[in-house]
């Protein structure tokens, strides 16, 4: 009498890339948790200083982009967008400033071109990793923003190594 195993197929690894990003959704996590707990641990106190908050003047700085090339530079600087605005499941701009990914796209090109070219390698880039006919019905089936952001990048990789 033979006993049939069921083997469970390993998880696919991820990338120094993947796990970063994924390792810094986590650490953004766990701080809101933090300051969470501070403002409920010191509401108490009638003495204790709030959190300061910086005054703000102007938007913060991005995060200068490691690209040169004018597509890849275009798709970091919609994926900073998209970190900073927030993610949109269902519309290009919501109220709030929130954007989907061709939103984020629009919304840092230059010029009609240059975002159909961006969203020409997001697409690519997507459909590389994922099962998608486009980046709409991709960006609408996504529970969080952490996929976006990680075809962001790729696509910035691709069209880093294709020098666009």
């Amino acid at each position: 009498m033979t006993t049939a195993t069921a083997v469970r197929p390993a998880p696919p690894l991820l990338d120094l890339d993947d796990r970063l990003a994924l390792a810094s959704l986590a650490m953004d996590g766990r701080l809101d948790q933090a300051a969470v707990a501070f403002e409920v641990n010191t509401a108490h106190l009638p003495g204790a200083d709030p959190i300061p908050h910086p005054v703000e003047t102007a938007p913060p700085p991005l995060m200068p982009s490691p690209y040169r090339t004018p597509i890849a530079d275009l798709l970091h600087r919609a994926r900073l967008r998209i970190e900073t605005d927030g993610w949109s499941r269902e519309a290009l701009v919501e109220e709030d400033g929130r954007r989907c990914a061709i939103g984020a796209i629009r919304r840092e090109a230059a010029h009609r071109d240059q975002a159909d070219d961006a969203c020409v390698l997001l697409l690519e880039a997507i459909q590389r990793h994922w099962q998608a006919e486009t980046i709409p019905s991709w960006n609408a089936a996504q529970t969080s923003h952490a996929p976006v952001l990680l075809a962001f990048g790729k696509a910035a990789e691709l069209a880093h190594a294709r020098n666009l």
